[in-house]
């Protein structure tokens, strides 16, 4: 009876080993998700960034300045 016990408990161990692997590739996932839309927010600050730009250029060349 102890040694099916600890098989059990051995058993369960492993189980949860499992699920806890499996929440960290989703975690991973997650984070792989997440990186992409930080590089895809940058990107659009960038652009702004270079519209805003754009505009300070033509602003400065109208003539009331």
């Amino acid at each position: 009876p102890a040694m099916e016990r600890i098989l059990q408990e051995v058993t369960i161990v492993g189980r949860r080993m499992e699920a806890m692997d499996s929440k960290i590739t989703d975690l991973s996932t997650d984070f792989k998700l997440i990186r992409a839309d930080i590089a895809s927010f940058q990107d659009k600050v960038t652009d702004l960034d270079h519209c805003l730009n754009a505009v300070e250029s033509r602003i400065a060349v109208l003539p009331y300045n």
